[in-house]
């Protein structure tokens, strides 16, 4: 695993939402969830970022979806790019696949692997947890 890079940019397939992270990406996990493989169509990979790191260079389209009581999900009106997951706390989740490479990022643990669909196993040994990992 490679240290990851304190900048980094992304943005939508279209372009109209662009960022720059200007401060480490962590955390970086795949999410099965159900809300997840919903709006991308499989598990979706993501990290997190402190919110006062993410500079928007465009956001025009930038549109949030209240997708529970507890997050909001962030992406493009225009070409319906998945960006981001947002509880409204200190950091922001962004889609992986969203940025630009090289990130320095890989995958440390799967989460909600209690939702998983049926189509696929997950074979990498990464640590998995039933739901979301964290303590508490």
């Amino acid at each position: 695993m490679s240290a990851p890079i304190e900048r980094t940019s992304g943005r939508c397939l279209c372009g109209a939402v662009a960022f720059n992270v200007l401060g480490p990406l962590a955390d970086t996990h795949a999410c099965h969830c159900g809300q997840c493989r919903r709006q991308s169509g499989n598990y979706v990979v993501a990290a997190t970022a402190q919110r006062e790191d993410v500079h928007f260079l465009a956001q025009s389209t930038l549109k949030w979806f209240q997708s529970s009581k507890a997050a909001r999900r962030g992406f493009c009106g225009d070409c319906g790019s998945a960006m981001f997951w947002d509880d409204g706390g200190a950091t922001l989740s962004i889609n992986v696949g969203c940025l630009d490479a090289p990130t320095g990022l890989s995958v440390t643990a799967h989460i909600f692997v209690a939702d998983k669909g049926d189509y696929y196993e997950i074979t990498d040994g990464l640590e998995q947890f039933a739901g979301s990992g964290m303590a508490g």
